[in-house]
């Protein structure tokens, strides 16, 4: 007997946002200025941070208020640091 191939599944497993291997910093978002940049409040350190929305929230217009919750990955340079979750 010939032995049946089992099928594969093609569907892609729901994924975060966030890379992988990165740990986000939470903060509220302050100010909101043109070209999707917002003033960030870190929960941690009461800094203001200048940040941008990620590629995969810009693609899905997901809507980010002034009030929000956010989580956003750091630059490691000191630059500007990426939203890639809201709530």
């Amino acid at each position: 007997m010939a032995q049946k191939k089992k099928k594969q599944n093609n569907k892609k497993k729901h994924r975060d946002f966030a890379p992988e291997g990165v740990k986000g910093v939470s903060g509220i978002v302050v100010e909101a200025l043109p070209n999707t940049m917002f003033k960030v409040l870190v929960d941690e350190t009461k800094e203001e941070e200048l940040c941008f929305l990620a590629g995969k929230m810009r693609m899905y217009r997901i809507r980010v208020m002034v009030g929000d919750k956010v989580q956003f990955e750091r630059d490691p340079y000191g630059g500007k640091g990426r939203i890639f979750k809201r709530g």
